[in-house]
Order: structure tokens, then C-alpha cells, then sequence
């Protein structure tokens, strides 16, 4: 008993030290809402909040000793709560059917697809016999064929003949699941379309919309005047316009590990809200009169926060430049407070606001990788604070340069790899010479171009950024070009970022050796965990459409083309960077295109697929064999296999076949996902929503 009597007394008196895990115990009920296999009902969600409430009593009122764990505990049943009333307040119809006939909307965002098509989300839609209520606040439909017949614009009200689907689950156990990213984004519906998008409204305004109406005027300027790639790069890191880059330009920046140069985030407004510190408290330095009688620093502080509001609405409220915003905030109140700008504990309030506001974003790889590398840049610099005295003065800006690249760098490669499958070997060396060229030219030339803009004098100031802009996606694509540049990596196992991330924290930020020890132990046990991840056998996709199975080259595929994204995603979660068509030639199936037939472990896997599958099921469903059917079945099952088809998929998911010494273990993605809001059929979450 007097060991934990102890350990209480010390959390005590650490008490004021502690501000740091508090966004952590909040991550820690919100991550626990996320991996519940059931949606909780309202008297659970009621019981957690008496919970929180009742400890809040306690860290309050209660005994010295009981006051750290108390307030721990509270903040996980807040984060539950805060998790699920979040998830129930953004509920919007979601479409229950496929769709193709007239689609109206407004134009509220324009951005590019997968296959890198021009891509509208509209609200206020209407769709032919589809009632108000079933009807989604927002859908989002690829621009395909023959376009150009309007000028799109913001808040412009258009119509066009279309394809919408309700979001789709993950396209495989345990992957990324689009269903409640969408949930979460209020999208009801995606979609394409081959028929051109017409105006029927003219665009109205709306403070929102007059945002997004200057982003996309300064986004055309931008390009106009800083020709090609350059200029969309540009436009995209200044304006968050990311319509103007193709494919190939996204590729070498994920290649070099540039890409977040175009996620308008903490690096952007860092810089943004750093230049315009820098420049007012320097040039206010310059006017005497002014400078002995104003306190420069606080009046340069609020400057830049007027600045970094402004570029908060410029940008668009997305959830990166939020969070970037917040971050920033933070720490210019802190100087206005006279407090320190840039501690762990401004970091662990910028989180709180950010968790709080949108509990979502802990599972987003944005929100993890800015606050990871914020933490791992101020837990490094308190040695380089200690050292830097032995360095000498010409290098140290080199040498801090170099030591904040490799802290970030550290702490966000495993983040990436977790999400994206891939490591840019050669990322450390691509940011030592692309981020002084962003804080050097590109972000003060953008700065001093918006300045003078209104007087018709921007264009020195573009010209140099335009400089700045193709010298970093010439120097991606040297970096992207380089021998082994991308190392792929299989996803990782259920949990084991979690675990990671838990690991890093307490290894950075905790306070005792055992702590720290026992952080870096568990970082050393999720990456064991994921270095024996086990990927599946055989995968299925959701309509039937590709089955791919794992040989000794790799994932072999039934189609060299067709569902792209499925396929995609299927061979980086393998950590393989062959493209489908690869892919496709590889030995796995055998037959001829439409009937392939492959082996799993034993099990016969048939994929039968184009014009007379359905003939042709009868005959293959035999010796126990598995069938998969791009078409729906019609009639009874046959016997002699196990036949999927689309009907039957779009009740399980995408399937999964594992192979192991106890046999073969089929897993459907819509039982891993569990039963939330965000994957139950329209009719089930209409009589669940009664029910409560």
C-alpha cells in the first residue's frame, strides 16, 4: 500500500507539471470510442458523461492524492463523450441507393480525384423523386468527359445527369474507411458524371462563399502570372487551390516527402505568421518614437494574429489550417500574456482545442503527424539550448536547421508509413533544401505580393516566388528520381500505432527514467508487432468487381484496370509499389479473362466477371469452392461452394481470406468496422435514431 500511497503523493506534487497529458487521457476516450465494435447507446453515452462529471467533482474537491487520477479518468470519459455527441451532432442524410438522373447544387468546393479529374461538392442538392429528408446535405461528383461549357465558380448553382453511391466502406478489413471520414464531412453521396455540368443560378455570396470566391481569384492570378507546374504549386501552398496540379507533380512530392508543402498546416503558418512577426517588431525597431513608446512585441503579436486569421479565411476552414491556426493562436496570446510562446504546455492547449472542437481529427494522419513533430521540435532544441554555445555562430543555423528536420522527420515517419505505406529515404535531405526556400523566398515573396496587390504592383513579388516554387519541384523531382527514393511498408496491425504513439509520448515528454523506459518499450513492441504484420491471402473487393490473391511476387490481380482506387490501396497496404497492370501479370490466376480461377491455401477462389458471368456461376460452384460474381445472382444458391456477388457483398464488405495453421479465416470488412453510424443502412439508423 505505501508504494502507491507514494506514487500518489508524487503525482501531487507534480500536479503543476502535468499539463502535457492532458490532451493525451483526452485521446485516450476518444481513441476508446473509436475502436468500439457497437455504436453506445444514449445511456451509456448519459452514464459516461455522469462520470466525467463525477470526477471533475472529485480533481476539484476531492483528496490531494486522488486529484491527478481523478482528473485522468475524467478526461477519458470526456473524450468518450465528446466523441460520441460529436459523431451524432454532424449526422446528415446519407444517400440509401444508387442514383443516376439530374443532380442540382451549389459549388462549395473544387478540387481533383483520384484519377486526377476536376471534382465539385455541391450543397443544397436536389435529386429527381429522391424526398428532402432522404436527400444528402452534400455530395461530391469527378468531372468526366467532354467540360467547359461554364465557367465554374463558387457558389455557383449547377445541374448535370450523374452517378451518386453512397459512401463506401473500407476496401478491406481494418483499411481505411471512407464511410466515416465521409460521415464525419457531411457527405452523403459521390459520384461521376459524363454529361457537361450546366449553370442554372448565378453564384450568391455569403461570407463563406466570398472567401472562397477570393481564394479562387487570387488562385487564378497566382497561376496566371507564375506559368506551369510552379504557379499551381504556388497557388496551392498560398491559397490551399490544389485544382491546378496534376498527378505527376502530387507523385514527386510524396516521393521526396514534400507533399505537405501543399497541406496548408503548422509549417505554413509558422512561417507566414513568423515573417510578419519578424517584419513589424523589426520595423517598428526602426521608428524611435514609436519604439520607446509601444511594446513592439505585443503590438507584432497581434499583427499576426490578425494575419493569421485572415489567412485562416483565406485558406478555407479545413481541418489542417484550423489546427494550424489554433496552434499558432495559442502561442501568440502566450506572448501577449507574456507567458512562453513555444512549450509543451502551449502544444497541449492548442490539442485540447483542437480535440475538443473536433474529436475526429485524433484519427486523422494530419492532426498526428503536426502535433508529433511539434513535440519532438521542442523536446529536441532543450539539448540543442545546452550545446549550441560550442557550435560556431556561422553554422548554427545549418546545424538547427538539420537537428528540427531529423526531430520532425523522426517522429512523423512512422505516422506517414502507418497511413500512406511509404518512407521517402531521401526526405531528410529534400526538406534541408526545400523549407529554407519556402521561409527564404516563397512564403514572404506570397506575403509581400498580397500586400501590394491592390496597388497593381504584385508582380516582382510573384516572379521571385515563382522562382522559389520551381526551384523546390525541381529539386522534388531530382530527389523523387533517385534510386530506392520511396521505400514501401505493409500496413500496420490493428493497434499498433496506437501503441506506438503512446510509446513516443511518454518516451519525449515523460518525467522519470522508469517512465521513459517504459515508453521506449513499447515503441520497440509496436514495431515488432508491425514487422510481423500478416497480410491477407485472398482479397474481395465490396462489389465484386477484383479479387486479388498473394503469390511469391507479390499480390497478383484478376483486372489490369478497373476499380483503381481498390486496387490502389490493396498493393500499398502490402507494401508493394507495383501499379495494377503489374500487378495483373503476375502468376496467381490461371484462365481466361472473365473466368480466373486461383488457389489460397487449398481453396479454390473462382472470379468470374463481363458478359455471361452469371451463366457460368452454376458450373463453377463446386468442391467447396469460393465464388466470387461481379453480377447479382439471381434465384437460389446453388450448392457445392460459397458464392458472393454484389447483393451479398453489400452486407459484408469487402472480404479478407487468411491463411493459417488452424486453416482458412474469411473476415468481411463490415463486421471488423463493427456497428457505428456511419455504416448502418438509412433504414436501421432511422429506427436506432428513434429508438433513442
Amino acid at each position: 500500500m505505501r508504494p502507491v500511497l507514494a506514487g500518489l503523493e508524487a503525482l501531487g506534487a507534480a500536479r503543476g507539471r502535468l499539463m502535457p497529458w492532458a490532451p493525451v487521457f483526452l485521446s485516450l476516450g476518444i481513441g476508446l470510442y473509436f475502436a468500439l465494435g457497437v455504436e453506445p447507446a444514449a445511456a451509456a453515452i448519459a452514464a459516461a458523461a455522469a462520470l466525467a462529471v463525477a470526477l471533475a467533482l472529485a480533481a476539484w474537491r476531492g483528496s490531494g492524492l486522488l486529484r491527478v487520477p481523478a482528473t485522468g479518468l475524467g478526461l477519458v470519459a470526456l473524450g468518450l463523450v465528446l466523441a460520441a455527441l460529436r459523431a451524432h451532432l454532424v449526422a446528415a442524410p446519407v444517400l440509401p441507393f444508387r442514383y443516376y438522373g439530374p443532380i442540382e447544387g451549389r459549388i462549395v468546393d473544387i478540387d481533383r480525384s483520384f484519377s486526377d479529374e476536376l471534382r465539385l461538392t455541391l450543397d443544397r442538392v436536389v435529386l429527381e423523386d429522391v424526398a428532402p429528408d432522404r436527400t444528402p446535405g452534400r455530395v461530391r461528383i469527378a468531372l468526366h468527359g467532354e467540360q467547359g461549357f461554364t465557367d465554374l465558380a463558387p457558389g455557383l448553382t449547377v445541374i448535370l445527369s450523374g452517378h451518386l453511391s453512397p459512401p463506401d466502406g473500407p476496401v478491406e478489413p481494418g483499411g481505411f474507411d471512407f464511410q466515416r471520414l465521409a460521415w464525419f464531412s457531411g457527405l452523403g453521396g459521390v459520384g461521376y458524371t459524363r454529361s457537361p455540368v450546366l449553370a442554372l443560378l448565378p453564384p450568391e455570396g455569403g461570407l463563406s462563399l466570398f472567401a472562397f470566391r477570393l481564394r479562387m481569384r487570387l488562385s487564378e492570378a497566382m497561376q496566371s502570372a507564375i506559368p506551369g507546374q510552379a504557379g499551381a504549386f504556388a497557388s496551392a501552398m498560398m491559397t490551399g487551390d490544389r485544382a491546378g496540379m496534376n498527378q505527376a507533380t502530387n507523385d514527386v512530392l510524396r516521393a521526396s516527402n514534400l507533399s505537405h508543402l501543399i497541406s496548408i498546416s503548422g509549417l505554413h503558418m509558422g512561417l507566414l505568421v513568423g515573417f510578419i512577426f519578424a517584419t513589424c517588431r523589426y520595423g517598428l525597431a526602426l521608428l524611435p518614437p514609436l519604439a520607446l513608446r509601444l511594446n513592439t512585441k505585443k503590438l507584432a503579436a497581434l499583427v499576426a494574429l490578425m494575419a493569421a486569421a485572415f489567412y485562416l479565411m483565406l485558406a478555407g476552414p479545413n481541418v489542417a489550417t484550423r489546427r494550424a491556426f489554433i496552434m499558432a493562436a495559442v502561442m501568440l496570446v502566450a506572448v501577449l500574456a507574456d507567458r512562453r510562446a513555444i512549450s509543451l504546455r502551449s502544444v497541449a492547449i492548442a490539442a485540447l482545442i483542437v480535440l475538443v472542437l473536433e474529436p475526429e481529427s485524433l484519427v486523422e494522419p494530419g492532426f498526428q503527424m503536426s502535433f508529433g513533430a511539434t513535440v519532438a521540435l521542442i523536446v529536441s532544441f532543450q539539448p540543442w539550448q545546452r550545446v549550441q554555445a560550442h557550435v560556431p555562430k556561422l553554422l548554427r543555423p545549418a546545424a538547427m536547421m538539420v537537428l528540427s528536420s531529423l526531430a520532425a522527420g523522426t517522429a512523423t515517419a512512422p505516422i506517414a508509413a502507418a497511413h500512406f505505406n511509404r518512407i521517402a529515404e531521401y526526405g531528410l535531405l529534400a526538406n534541408l533544401l526545400a523549407v529554407p526556400l519556402m521561409g527564404v523566398i516563397v512564403m514572404p515573396a506570397g506575403v509581400i505580393a498580397a500586400v501590394l496587390a491592390p496597388f497593381g504592383l504584385a508582380f516582382p513579388a510573384l516572379w521571385a516566388m515563382g522562382i522559389g516554387t520551381d526551384l523546390i519541384l525541381r529539386l522534388a523531382a531530382w530527389v523523387a528520381g533517385m534510386k530506392g527514393a520511396v521505400v514501401a511498408v505493409p500496413a500496420p496491425p490493428e493497434g499498433a500505432l496506437a501503441l506506438l504513439a503512446l510509446g513516443g509520448i511518454a518516451a519525449l515528454i515523460g518525467r522519470g527514467l522508469w517512465l521513459r523506459g517504459a515508453g521506449t518499450a513499447a515503441a520497440a513492441l509496436a514495431l515488432l508487432l508491425w514487422a510481423g504484420t500478416e497480410r491477407p491471402a485472398a482479397l474481395v473487393s465490396s462489389d465484386g468487381g477484383l479479387a486479388g490473391v498473394m503469390a511469391e511476387a507479390g499480390r497478383a490481380l484478376s483486372k489490369p484496370k478497373g476499380a483503381g482506387f481498390v486496387a490502389k490501396s490493396w498493393l500499398e497496404d502490402d507494401g508493394d509499389l507495383a501499379a495494377q497492370d503489374q500487378a495483373f501479370t503476375r502468376p496467381g490466376f490461371e484462365g481466361a479473362r472473365g473466368d480466373l480461377t486461383a488457389d489460397v491455401a487449398g481453396l479454390t477462389l473462382r472470379h468470374l466477371f463481363g458478359k455471361g458471368a452469371a451463366e457460368r456461376a452454376g458450373a463453377a460452384c463446386r468442391d467447396g469452392a469460393l465464388v466470387v460474381l461481379s453480377v447479382e445472382w439471381e434465384g437460389p444458391r446453388p450448392g457445392g461452394c460459397t458464392l458472393v456477388d454484389p447483393l451479398s457483398l453489400k452486407k459484408t464488405g469487402a472480404l479478407a481470406i487468411y491463411a493459417g495453421p488452424d486453416g482458412l479465416r474469411i473476415v468481411s470488412a463490415r463486421v471488423a468496422a463493427g456497428d457505428r453510424l456511419w455504416n448502418r443502412p438509412p433504414e436501421r439508423r432511422a429506427r436506432v435514431a428513434a429508438l433513442q
